[in-house]
């Protein structure tokens, strides 16, 4: 795949497993991407949560975005940065997100956290061609 189609690809699967670092410990949840292109792979978090703390501690991590793990996966490596003073691209991902409007109602947008992973190195696997070598691809 090529850069573009990568983007394409997480975009059509938003629903991702990212692999964070917990002293020494992967730990590894699912969850949704908000956005994906040449500035980055963009999601979010609540400060609250232990995921917020391991980025914050050790921001190297693994996504992988599947459209069926049996057919196709693309594995994004790299390094995250915390965007918190945009509150435009908060309310940006708030809109997208009805589930969430109740929280930032209550609580303001200072626990919302989001992340952009920029530069990172995706490869993507597929079943037809499970023993090629791997290429890869700089985002």
């Amino acid at each position: 795949m090529t850069k573009e189609e990568i983007f394409q690809f997480l975009n059509e699967h938003p629903e991702f497993f990212l692999a964070t670092n917990d002293q020494g410990q992967a730990r590894v949840r699912g969850i949704l991407l908000h956005k994906a292109n040449d500035e980055g792979i963009y999601f979010t978090t609540g400060k609250m949560r232990d995921m917020y703390r391991q980025l914050k501690m050790d921001p190297k991590v693994e996504m992988i975005f599947a459209e069926n793990p049996a057919v196709v996966s693309v594995r994004v490596t790299g390094v995250v940065e915390e965007l918190d003073d945009d509150l435009e691209l908060k309310k940006e991902i708030v809109s997208k997100r009805p589930f969430l409007k109740p929280m930032i109602e209550h609580n303001g947008y200072e626990p919302m956290a989001v992340f952009r992973l920029k530069n990172g190195v995706a490869t993507t696997w597929r079943l037809k061609t499970t023993m090629a070598p791997k290429t890869f691809v700089d985002l």
